[in-house]
Parts: C-alpha cells; sequence; structure tokens
C-alpha cells in the first residue's frame, strides 16, 4: 500500500502560531518593563516601595542629655548608654516554644512574661525590659528569639549619688527631668535624637545602613556653683550632727558672699538617685530652698540694723534690761537672766529678748518691715529651684505691740535656709544685696545698696562678738580665723500655738570677719537632747567653715589670737537658745 503524503501546514495556521508566540513573547517584555521600568500604576516603584516597606526601616538615634558639672568640671550627672529589648508580641506569640529561653535571658518569671504577652496581644510593641547593660542585652538578642528586638538608650547616673541628690534631682526612664535642677533646666539638657534608615533582614537584624539621614544633636552641658569638695564635707558634718543630735532633718547652705554663688547646698535626710527601688518621698524635698520655719535670734542682727539706720541708737547705746524680764501686754519675755544695762553690741552678743522688744517697740514697725523686705524676705531669692518657697512676712496696717516684738526676734514671720544665707550676705557684702544663683556665673551680678557700707560692717563686728567668750556662739569659732554669726532656736508651730518640746535649731553666719568671703547656714530640725542653736548647729558651722575656708584658700586673719579658758565657755550659749 502506497505511503500517505503529508498535508502541508496550512499558512494562516503558521502565522497564528508565530503571531501567538511573538504575543507572548511581547507581553512578557511589557510586563518586565512595567515592574522593572515604567513608572505605571503598580509598576516598580510600587513595588520597590512594597519591599523597602518590609526591609527598609527608620531608627531613632537617642541623644543624651548633657552633662552637669560642678564649678571645678567636676561632673555631677551624666549619661550613660544602656540597652532596652522590646517585642512585638503578634509576631511573640507564634514562638511558644522560645518563650522559656526568653524568660530566663530577661530573668523574669516565665509567667509574668506570658501575662505581659497576653496584656498587649494586639499591640505591635511592648517593652521586655529597660535600661539593660548593653553586654545583657546582646546575650538576649543571642536567643535569636523571633520579634524580640534592641533598642539604644541613655541613663541617666549620678557619682556624687546621695550627696547631690536634693540639689540635682533625677530624671524618669525616658531620662526626662522629674525633679531638682534636671526639671528646671530640662529643655537645656535635653538632646535632639536622630534619625538613619538601615535595611534589616526577616529577624530584625540590621544589614547595612542605608543613608546616615540626621544625627542626634546631645543637650547642652551644664555649670553649677557647687563645689562638689565643699558639698561633701558640707553633707559629711550634717549626716554626722543628725546621728549624734538624733534630729529628725537638717540643711547646711555655703554662699559665696561677693558673687551670690552656692558653693554647697545639702540636706539630711537623703536618698540615692542611682536606685531609687526604696525611696521614700520625704526624703526627696529639697529642705533648703522649700522648707520654711520661724528664724527666731537670726533676726536680731536685722533689727538691729534697722536701730541703727533709724539714727535712735548707736553700737554702744545703753539699754536696761532689768530684771531680766518685761511684759507685753500679757506676754511675758524673759532673758536667761538678768544681765541689767546692756549696749546694742552686748545685746546681740547675749541675744537679750527684752533688749531686743525695747528696741523693737520704740522703732517704726513699717520701716523695720521694709529693712527685712530690702533683705529678701518674704519673696523668692530667684534661684530657679522648683518650688521654692518665699517664704511668709506679714505686712499689716496696724501692728499689735506683742507682734513688734515677736516679729523684732524672729516670730511671725518664716524664712527658708537659704533666704536666711541670702540676707546674712548683705551684711558680709558691705550692705549689697545680691542675687543667689545655683548656675556658675562667668562675671560678677552688680546687686543693690541696701544698707549703708558703715552700718553693715557695724553688725559684722557684733556678729563677731557673739562668737567671742560670753557670747551665745563660742562654739562655732575657727581656729586662725575671726568668724561672726548668731545663734537662733525657735519652738515649732503646732495646732493652737507653739510646742513646747519640739525646736528648730539654727545658726547663720559669715567668715572670715575681716573681710567676708562666705555666709554659711545651718538648721537642724528637733534635736533631742541639747537644743540651743549654738549648741547643735553652731559646731557644725565652724567644722563645715573651716574646711571651706581652707579650701578655697583663704587666708587666716587671727594667727596671733590665742585659746582661753573663757572661749571654750558655753555658759552664754543656752541664752540665745531661749529666743
Amino acid at each position: 500500500m502506497a505511503k500517505q503524503a503529508k498535508a502541508p501546514i496550512s499558512p494562516w495556521r503558521f502565522r497564528l502560531v508565530v503571531g501567538g508566540l511573538l504575543a507572548l513573547v511581547l507581553m512578557l517584555l511589557w510586563r518586565t518593563l512595567t515592574l522593572q521600568v515604567l513608572d505605571v500604576d503598580r509598576g516598580y516603584r510600587f513595588l520597590q516601595g512594597q519591599g523597602n516597606a518590609r526591609t527598609n526601616r527608620t531608627e531613632v538615634i537617642p541623644a543624651h542629655r548633657g552633662m552637669i558639672a560642678d564649678r571645678n568640671g567636676e561632673p555631677l550627672a551624666v549619661s550613660t548608654p544602656v540597652a532596652s529589648i522590646w517585642a512585638n508580641p503578634q509576631e511573640l506569640q507564634g514562638a511558644e516554644q522560645d518563650l522559656p529561653r526568653l524568660a530566663k535571658a530577661l530573668d523574669i518569671p516565665q509567667r509574668e512574661l506570658r501575662q505581659r504577652l497576653k496584656r498587649f496581644a494586639d499591640s505591635q510593641f511592648m517593652y521586655l525590659r529597660r535600661h539593660m547593660a548593653p553586654a545583657e542585652a546582646n546575650a538576649v538578642l543571642a536567643e535569636k528569639v523571633p520579634g524580640v528586638y534592641l533598642q539604644r538608650e541613655y541613663r541617666r547616673f549620678y557619682p556624687a549619688g546621695e550627696v547631690t541628690a536634693h540639689l540635682l534631682g533625677f530624671t524618669d526612664i525616658d531620662d526626662r527631668g522629674q525633679e531638682g535642677l534636671e526639671l528646671a533646666y530640662d529643655e537645656w539638657l535635653v538632646g535632639e535624637p536622630g534619625r538613619k534608615r538601615v535595611l534589616k533582614d526577616l529577624y530584625g537584624n540590621t544589614i547595612r545602613e542605608i543613608d546616615a539621614g540626621k544625627a542626634a544633636k546631645p543637650g547642652k552641658d551644664l555649670q553649677l556653683s557647687i563645689d562638689l569638695r565643699l558639698q561633701y564635707l558640707a553633707y559629711r558634718e550634717l549626716k554626722a550632727a543628725l546621728k549624734r543630735t538624733g534630729a529628725k532633718a537638717g540643711s547646711v547652705v555655703i554662699l559665696d558672699a561677693h558673687t551670690g554663688e552656692v558653693l554647697a547646698m545639702v540636706n539630711q535626710p537623703s536618698y540615692n538617685p542611682n536606685n531609687r527601688s526604696q525611696l521614700q518621698p520625704n526624703a526627696m524635698r529639697n529642705r533648703a530652698v522649700i522648707d520654711m520655719f520661724e528664724p527666731g535670734s537670726t533676726m536680731k542682727p536685722l533689727t538691729l540694723a534697722a536701730a541703727l539706720e533709724s539714727g535712735q541708737y548707736q553700737v554702744d547705746t545703753e539699754i536696761n534690761t532689768h530684771p531680766g524680764y518685761t511684759f507685753v501686754g500679757s506676754k511675758k519675755l524673759e532673758d536667761h537672766r538678768n544681765y541689767g544695762v546692756l549696749t546694742v553690741a552686748e545685746i546681740l552678743k547675749k541675744s537679750s529678748q527684752v533688749g531686743t522688744t525695747k528696741i523693737a517697740l520704740s522703732l517704726d514697725p513699717h520701716e523695720m518691715w521694709e529693712l527685712f523686705h530690702r533683705f529678701g524676705l518674704g519673696r523668692s531669692t530667684g534661684s530657679g529651684f522648683p518650688g521654692e518657697s518665699s517664704g511668709v512676712m506679714p505686712n499689716r496696717a496696724h501692728w499689735r505691740e506683742i507682734e513688734r516684738a515677736t516679729f523684732a526676734f524672729g516670730y511671725g514671720l518664716t524664712v527658708t535656709n537659704l533666704q536666711l544665707a541670702q540676707a546674712y550676705g548683705v551684711f558680709a557684702n558691705d550692705g549689697v544685696f545680691k542675687p543667689v544663683t545655683l548656675i556658675k556665673r562667668s562675671e560678677q551680678s552688680e546687686g543693690r545698696q541696701v544698707l549703708s557700707p558703715d552700718i553693715a560692717a557695724k553688725v559684722v563686728d557684733m556678729l563677731e562678738l557673739v562668737t567671742k567668750p560670753g557670747g551665745t556662739g563660742t562654739r562655732a569659732r575657727v581656729d586662725a580665723y575671726r568668724v561672726g554669726g548668731k545663734t537662733g532656736t525657735s519652738h515649732k508651730a503646732q495646732a493652737g500655738g507653739y510646742a513646747e518640746d519640739r525646736y528648730f535649731s539654727i545658726f547663720a553666719g559669715l567668715a572670715p570677719a575681716s573681710d567676708p568671703r562666705i555666709v554659711a547656714v545651718v538648721t537642724v530640725d528637733e534635736p533631742q537632747g541639747d537644743y540651743f542653736g549654738g549648741l547643735v548647729a553652731a559646731p557644725v558651722f565652724s567644722q563645715v567653715v573651716a574646711d571651706a575656708l581652707r579650701l578655697l584658700n583663704v587666708a587666716p586673719d587671727d594667727l596671733v589670737a590665742e585659746e582661753t579658758p573663757e572661749a571654750k565657755s558655753t555658759a552664754g550659749e543656752k541664752s540665745g537658745g531661749a529666743a
């Protein structure tokens, strides 16, 4: 049988097949162009954006806060790098088998971890642990648990710990100021975070940096007027004094008499700002600028300055204090004993209530109030410390005699430790009132003349008599230096009047008396046993000022003075405590 011949391919069929194949090639080429080259809807830009959204991330570059330093550049608050571990709960829930390893690496109970995951189940972000050491955080990441990531941060550290705690305050976990100067200067100290774009893999690991983006801008540094050496010394002496006297609390402030700069400011009780797990609210308060108290006899120098300014009295004007007490209305005011006739200077030296009362009642109360106001009482010192108290100074249209008398020796008004130091700074600075500052001054402030230099010098001379034999503040003396100051002991106010067994012990003074360089105020709240300012606060003043003068290289001005048995006498100190 003959072999059958193949039928020829129809030309139209050939063209159809070739055309179809060519169309497929063209379609493939078009699709390739739309995906890789052409900018069309859902084209290469769309796909590139989708890919970047899954692999490109913008990371925040944390910026550290500015450093806080003392006047000599010693660091008081610094920011140290730490790491925080966070997770995407939705990713982590799919890694149930990894949770025991993760909990162990984080050093938290598994039950707590599962509870937190359940609480944040609908979220895409949760912190697992904040502010870890970088090495510890890297150990957690080494477990390679899906959905667990690292975030770089900074944590505040305070090298001096509790010594500067009340002054500096602290920051919260997000490094924002919460207390003290950290809060007052937060905007100055806080940095501006930067940003950068990075390429990450499926597990969140950074593969490479796409661009540097915006660099982080660290916060500005802050230099305080505080001298850390004096801060340590004052803190040590105050803490020892409270332990010795069983007192409830206390404060010490040291000012530079010429500039108004605060050289030291310490309080007790204190706390450790680096570990606040056991922090008691009572220990957080900066008592030196917040707590108000009635200053007692430390106001007598101001009263006598008003007396000298009135022209009615001179330093040697005599006042008869016999028989050792006087009545103002029905109120009996008395001295420790009958001093008889005293000069104005001796009234301050003995802290005579009777002499002060007789002088005060002879003065215009409004003029005396006006002098107190000129010395900064009843208004803020302007230190800028958060929560600073202004004190209370009554301004009456009509003063009763008992109000005039008690006002003259420090009752019926309240001050802060810093206010009292600023007021004594007027005597130390030839009658010039200087605004106080916690920030180091690059140049001297002008201040304003509120008392004549002659009267200021006379008051300094009288303050020096207080620390000499027979005065109420002999325990405030400093070897090789002339010092002046005033003791004060005030009953603490309570509902219905004054407590009979609760006192505030005070010593305010300046040194060296020949040319005052520093002013210091010591306050002790509710000492047990002895409570007179000359017995409790004056020894703290003596030790603090002695150390301060030597550290500041202030030349001695009393090298020829000899120690006498009378210099050690404390017989007159109790008379000062009565006021």
